[in-house]
Order: C-alpha cells, then sequence, then structure tokens
C-alpha cells in the first residue's frame, strides 16, 4: 500500500447536459419534458433528455418513436452542437481555474486530479462543493461530482449521486462502497458479460468478489476476468491528464433501428464530418486518411479508407471522401467517420500550369476563414457569426439539419 500522499481524483460529469442547455436558454421550458435528438417521424434515437422525460422511461440511444409513444407531450429539440461546445468550453475554463490537471473524456465530463489541494482549499468536499458553484455561477448548470482515490471509485461516485451530487469516497471505505453497486458499473460489464454474472447469481460487487481469479477465467476469458477481479477491489489507474500521442480521431453514430435510406445516411455521415473537423481544428491537427465506418445488423462491421493527397480538417472534403467510400447494400445500424495519419493542416499552394490555379487558393483561403470563424466562435460565443449554406450544398439539401442519433466522438 502507498505511503506517499493521499491521492484524490474527482470526475466531473453535467446533469442530462444538452437537455439542461435547452432548459436554461428558455426558462419556458423548465419542468417540463424535454428531448434533444431527432424529431417523432424520423429514424434517429434521443440524444439526451431532461430528468422530467427520463421518468418517462426515456433515455439515450433509445429510437425517437419509441420515445414519442411513451411522452407525446414531450419538447421535442434538435441538437445545437456548437453551442453546446461553446458551454463546454466555459465549463473546462472554470475547472482549469481549480488545477491545472484536467482531462477532458468528453463534451460534459472529465477526471481532475485535485490531490494536495487540501492545504490551498479544503477537503475533497469542500473543493467539489466550489467546482460545483461556480459552474452554476459561470452557466447557470449542474454538476454531479464524485472524488476518490483512483478513477474508477470517483466515476462511479459521480453517477451514483446524479443528478446534482457530490460523493467523496475516502480510500478506507471504498471497498464498502463498492460492495453495494451492481456488477453493471465495472468497465468491460456489457450485454454479453452481463448475463454471465446474473446467471452465476452476482448481482453486486460483494458477490462477484466471492469468485477467485480461476473462477472468473473460467466464465469470461482472462483478459476480463482480471479486470474485474481488480475493479471489485477498488484497484484502478488514478493518472490524469497522461495520454498517448492522438494516432486517430473519429465520430460515430448508432441508429435505434437499421436505416436503409440513403438520404439519411448521406446526411448523418455529413454531420460526422462536420464535428470530426471541429474536433481537428480546436487541437490543430488533420487527418490525411479518411476511414468509412459501417456496421450491419449482427455486429457485422466494415471500413474503407481512401487517403488524401494532403492533411486535411476540411468538412466537406472529409464527407465527400467517406461518402464515396459507401455502397449500398444492407440496412445499416453504425455508420463513422474519422481521420488517422494526423499531421498539421497543409495549405494548398495553386498549379500553374492548371487552368483552374485559383481553385487551390480559394480552397486555402476557406480553411483559413473556417478556422478564423472557429476562434470567434470560441472567443465571442457562436451567435457572433452566422455562415451561409453553401448553393450547392442547398441544391443538393446538405444544409438541412439531419437527424441527431446517438452519437460519441471516439479517440485512440
Amino acid at each position: 500500500m502507498s505511503t506517499g500522499p493521499a491521492r484524490w481524483i474527482m470526475h466531473l460529469d453535467m446533469d442530462a447536459f444538452y437537455a439542461a442547455v435547452e432548459q436554461r436558454d428558455n426558462p419556458a421550458l423548465r419542468g417540463l419534458p424535454v428531448v434533444v435528438g431527432a424529431q417523432p417521424g424520423g429514424r434517429g434515437v434521443v440524444a439526451t433528455c431532461s430528468y422530467e422525460a427520463r421518468r418517462f422511461g426515456i433515455h439515450s440511444a433509445m429510437p425517437i418513436q419509441e420515445a414519442h409513444r411513451r411522452c407525446p407531450d414531450a419538447v421535442y429539440l434538435r441538437p445545437r452542437m456548437a453551442h453546446y461546445l461553446e458551454v463546454a468550453r466555459q465549463i473546462r475554463a472554470v475547472m482549469a481555474t481549480c488545477t491545472p490537471v484536467v482531462e477532458p473524456i468528453s463534451i460534459d465530463e472529465a477526471f481532475l486530479d485535485v490531490s494536495g489541494l487540501a492545504h490551498l482549499i479544503g477537503p475533497p468536499a469542500t473543493i467539489g462543493a466550489q467546482i460545483k458553484a461556480a459552474i452554476r455561477d459561470a452557466v447557470g448548470l449542474t454538476a454531479s461530482v464524485g472524488i476518490g482515490p483512483n478513477r474508477l471509485v470517483a466515476k462511479i461516485a459521480s453517477d451514483f449521486g446524479k443528478p446534482d451530487g457530490l460523493v467523496v469516497v475516502p480510500p478506507e471505505q471504498v471497498l464498502d462502497f463498492l460492495g453495494g453497486q451492481p456488477v453493471g458499473v465495472l468497465r468491460g460489464v456489457g450485454s454479453r458479460t452481463l448475463p454471465i454474472l446474473q446467471r452465476l447469481g452476482l448481482r453486486t460487487v460483494a458477490d462477484l468478489r466471492r469468485l477467485s481469479l480461476t473462477q472468473l477465467q473460467a466464465q469470461v476469458g482472462p483478459r476480463i476476468a482480471a479486470s474485474l477481479y481488480q475493479q471489485a477491489r477498488g484497484i484502478a489507474s488514478d493518472r490524469v491528464g497522461e495520454r498517448a500521442a492522438r494516432r486517430s480521431l473519429s465520430k460515430e453514430t448508432t441508429f435505434g433501428v437499421d436505416v436503409a435510406d440513403s438520404g439519411v445516411l448521406r446526411d448523418t455521415l455529413r454531420g460526422l464530418a462536420a464535428e470530426v473537423a471541429t474536433a481537428a481544428r480546436q487541437e490543430g491537427i488533420a487527418g490525411r486518411t479518411v476511414t468509412l465506418k459501417i456496421r450491419f445488423c449482427g455486429f457485422e462491421t466494415h471500413t474503407r479508407q481512401r487517403r488524401l493527397p494532403r492533411h486535411s480538417d476540411d468538412a466537406r472534403t472529409l464527407f465527400a471522401t467517406a461518402w464515396s467510400l459507401y455502397e449500398a447494400g444492407k440496412p445499416v445500424r453504425l455508420i463513422g467517420l474519422g481521420i488517422a495519419d494526423l499531421g498539421a493542416p497543409e495549405p494548398v499552394q495553386p498549379d500553374l500550369f492548371d487552368g483552374a490555379a485559383e481553385r487551390p487558393a480559394d480552397n486555402d483561403r476557406e480553411r483559413r476563414l473556417t478556422v478564423a470563424v472557429d476562434r470567434i466562435h470560441a472567443r465571442f460565443g457562436v451567435g457572433a457569426l452566422v455562415s451561409a449554406a453553401d448553393p450547392m450544398d442547398r441544391a443538393r439539401g446538405l444544409d438541412e439539419t439531419p437527424e441527431c442519433p446517438q452519437s460519441h466522438i471516439r479517440v485512440s
């Protein structure tokens, strides 16, 4: 057991983030069931929903038609991703005032290393209360905070206290805290592993501890068994902000029902391209290889790649390249777009022997304009500038906002 200074890791997760932003911006929505995602009648799913909507059994990734069946009187809103990203930037700025060691893991959650802050701020509960109050003052939203000796305990604690919770788990209470949790809270316990554990009568983490490592290996295999064995005993990483160099950046969407409509797939892919491009520009990176990922029913998954002539962070380029790899066929359950072979964005030099020499320069100006717009939005808010839709996109119907299925950015 370590004899060094106590480690305190915080997991901060915003409560029903997209829906909470909408209720904050429109007070008439407060107290009402709000569903952010696709519109009823479409094929998309719920991105997130307010706690009022969750009382009807609505949850993220639920098909929008099922959500509408459960609560037809809910307020259904399309996502405003650029606006949510701006709010997320304000929240991260607040986090940075608490500790310089912050590791965002999605738009609305992050791990923070708050070890050693006791002499500056106070005990962990005081630190958590202070950052929750600072976020509420800055953006008018609530966050749930879990604090423990490692990432696993902090994450489970923040989920345990939702919404607007603050749960601190000291090292000496870790085993008792974890023991009463359902086994499903552990990483690696998904749709395949959970039924196996339940058939064995293992409902809680304390139940899981009764099995030896050898017994676990016989049931779920050596890799998952080793992970579950350690997690059940509260053993996990306490490192924050230490990530290997990024190799790829991707965005994918899982539909609630299989989709065969190429128009829906095209529009969804275009939205994914925009989000990947925005994330890439925020980090000053670009991709040379574009990957299209398609998953059919039964987890049959295919990926196709195409190498670009130069690194790009341009959404149009990423979308056009990925869409050129699509081949109509069986209905699609998941579609994704990624970039790899990362590097710095490359300016396009005109070819003096090409009759269309002005076009590359125009493309480079457009890329630099896009970066400038990103910076203006980051400083003054997303309403500072509004970009008109490209006439060619309007003619193809690409300026329409696609329905928003459940999605998440994946980084490796």
